[in-house]
């Protein structure tokens, strides 16, 4: 049986180089984002790069703020995958701002999108893992979880929250056997900065983390990698 990955905000950047690398690897892969015509591309796109014909992709349309299309999501994804392995809580938005100056509503939205989807989809998906004894989550953190930033706001907060989200996962899901792995990227060549002046060769590529996250996952059954913090070679932007 093939093993299988879920990926929340999988067609671009970090999230779309995961798939590709996981496809590439032999496994199911389920993806969700918001936008219909990019999962349709993607959908036909990651079947191309499946490696063996028994391999399943799944996208679903699906805005992660919302706890009933994450529950609608988790259902399919279990109906056609029969468990999961691997969860990468990926999917997330940034907008800037400073606390004092940002329009009412801001932090909730943030909160909503980028630690309230984590929590739920992980709570929807864990009973399977525990059931196991085996599974990985991924939380896509960021530098802004560790180091507050002008501008950064309430999306800093959202990330804090989300590395506490992440200790607490881990903390509590030892005696499971089940992984949990923080990733803490900075500045990736993706969307989010699209229109940049900066040269491409001031950020990091997607497909490093990419690798990262298999290679994370490939270790023994006895090592887990708890936190990983990753930076552009000369520093943040």
């Amino acid at each position: 049986m093939n093993k299988s990955i879920v990926i929340t905000g999988g067609t671009k950047g970090l999230g779309r180089a995961i798939a590709e690398k996981f496809i590439k690897g032999g496994f199911n892969v389920a993806v969700c984002a918001r936008t219909e015509s990019d999962l349709l591309t993607m959908d036909k796109e990651l079947g191309g790069l499946r490696a063996h014909e028994s391999q399943s992709v799944l996208t679903a349309q699906c805005d992660i703020s919302k706890k009933e299309e994450l529950k609608a999501f988790a259902s399919d994804v279990l109906h056609a995958f029969g468990h999961v392995d691997i969860l990468v809580n990926n999917g997330g938005v940034f907008l800037p701002g400073q606390i004092y100056l940002e329009e009412d509503g801001l932090l909730e939205k943030l909160i909503e999108t980028n630690l309230y989807s984590a929590y739920h989809l992980s709570r929807l998906l864990l009973p399977g893992m525990i059931k196991r004894n085996s599974g990985h989550i991924f939380n896509m953190c960021s530098v802004a979880s560790i180091k507050a930033y002008p501008n950064g706001g309430s999306y800093s907060i959202s990330k804090f929250a989300m590395l506490g989200l992440s200790k607490a996962l881990r903390e509590e899901l030892k005696e499971f056997n089940i992984k949990v792995t923080s990733l803490l990227p900075g500045a990736t060549l993706t969307d989010s900065w699209k229109g940049t002046e900066l040269p491409e060769s001031r950020f990091m590529k997607a497909e490093d983390v990419a690798n990262l996250v298999w290679d994370i996952h490939h270790l023994s059954n006895n090592t887990v990698v708890e936190e990983v913090v990753l930076r552009p070679v000369l520093g943040d932007i």
